[in-house]
């Protein structure tokens, strides 16, 4: 019955989405929040099929966008779509390596890589105004309110509470300090972890520009939130995040535009002397947690951690070289699909945890080139939009997007369908923030 529901659900919003695209997209990027709770708590029965629910969701968006007369966003061949489509190409021939055992489970790892990408050409028309995209934000955030209360509450719940569960049914069995890693409405820590710093690349700008009383004292309370159960999640590369966000974030501007940024300092001084005192005082027991793991785990363990993602290419190349076991082939998912599809099974690659590695293992040498020349061209394209940006709202915005890409680099892109989804939304910011400022300065838009 459960699962006919589902069923009954997705065809309902098909039909929706071939109303209303924008609608649709913008419910994906809440159905990314509340998957994981379906999963954990109400459908758990049916948890690999809620899995993939945004993306039922997102397929009758691009359904209706693409085939739709509505004029797109020009697509074009320059220093950013080259670098896409040679990665794009070299997967597409790795869906075929024999290693894999079947072009069917290359297929599925294929859409770990590409199936988010074209919310990069579709962000530019969902938002028609800079307005009307900072009331998205602000709203979306609102979300950040139950997610972290939720949270709190799995900190200080006993580690056998339905409340701590994964989404595979298994009692969460990740502590910090003696209490519960917190995943708040998500599957598991990283897509919660995840959340946490895209929310937290956005609360920045909003803290620094000017908002109605109600709004302002919204976006402090989410910020303390955000702050405080990073704490919780026990997980240092996020808050390491953190500080690398806020250290970037203040440098870049004082050395890109510094009027701009003593006119702005003026606003942010109140809310981040606010944060310091606040998150200590209401989150010392998770703050004392955070520091007594990170005390259990020597200096030499978490510098290594933190550099294996540049050293693990050379180690992972020495397995299958130039030849790699094929796109999708470290992805857990296609131990799943072997099994319920019985396909061959093929050459299973060696456990690896670091993207760097993986993307060697699957695609080679030459694919790890491709795939990170377009992570760098993307960066890069992001960082020239925010230098060439010239309102201070869309201007922080690119900056955030930027940041939250460079410190990102190396995070698990194909993997972590969160991040994935927040990655390439982002990354619509290239095209986007430069088309809002156009209209802004020549319709007079307020804000």
């Amino acid at each position: 019955m459960k699962q006919i529901i589902i069923l009954l659900f997705i065809l309902s919003i098909y039909c929706f989405a071939f109303l209303n695209w924008r609608s649709i997209v913008k419910l994906a990027l809440v159905t990314l929040i509340i998957e994981g709770a379906l999963r954990k708590w109400v459908f758990p029965q049916a948890s690999d099929f809620i899995y993939f629910l945004k993306d039922f969701v997102l397929l009758g968006a691009y359904i209706k966008y693409y085939l739709s007369s509505e004029p797109k966003y020009p697509f074009r061949l320059d220093g950013l779509t080259w670098p896409m489509g040679m990665a794009f190409i070299w997967c597409l021939f790795q869906v075929f390596n024999p290693n894999l055992g079947s072009p069917i489970a290359g297929f599925l790892g294929f859409k770990y890589y590409f199936f988010y990408v074209p919310l990069m050409w579709m962000v530019p028309t969902l938002f028609h105004s800079q307005d009307e995209f900072y009331k998205f934000l602000r709203h979306y955030l609102l979300l950040v309110i139950p997610v972290a209360l939720l949270a709190m509450v799995q900190f200080f719940s006993p580690q056998n509470s339905p409340i701590n569960i994964y989404a595979s049914g298994q009692e969460a069995d990740a502590t910090v300090g003696g209490m519960v890693r917190v995943t708040g409405t998500f599957s598991y820590i990283a897509g919660y972890s995840t959340y946490l710093t895209f929310c937290f690349s956005l609360l920045i700008p909003l803290l620094s520009i000017d908002q109605p009383p109600l709004w302002r004292l919204l976006t402090l309370i989410e910020a303390v939130l955000v702050a405080g159960t990073s704490f919780m999640t026990g997980a240092r590369g996020l808050i390491l995040f953190i500080v690398l966000f806020l250290v970037g974030y203040i440098l870049l501007m004082g050395l890109i535009n510094t009027d701009m940024t003593l006119r702005l300092s003026k606003k942010f001084i109140l809310p981040i002397t606010i944060l310091s005192i606040l998150v200590p005082r209401y989150f010392s027991s998770a703050i004392t947690a955070f520091f007594e793991r990170a005390a259990d785990s020597s200096p030499e363990t978490f510098d290594e951690r933190a550099l294996s993602a540049f050293t693990e290419p050379l180690q992972a190349f020495s397995y299958k070289g130039f030849e790699g076991y094929g796109t999708g082939s470290t992805h857990p998912a296609i131990f799943g699909l072997r099994r319920v599809l019985n396909l061959p099974i093929g050459e299973n690659p060696p456990p690896w945890e670091i993207e760097t590695g993986r993307i060697v293992l699957e695609l080679g040498l030459i694919g790890f080139i491709f795939w990170y020349w377009m992570r760098l061209s993307l960066i890069w394209s992001l960082w020239l939009v925010f230098l060439h940006l010239k309102t201070p709202f869309l201007k922080q915005i690119g900056l955030a997007a930027f940041l939250f890409q460079a410190i990102n680099i190396t995070n698990l892109l194909m993997v972590n369908h969160t991040f994935s989804v927040y990655y390439w939304f982002f990354s619509g910011m290239i095209f986007l923030l430069p088309l809002l400022e156009y209209k802004k300065l020549n319709f007079r838009e307020d804000l």
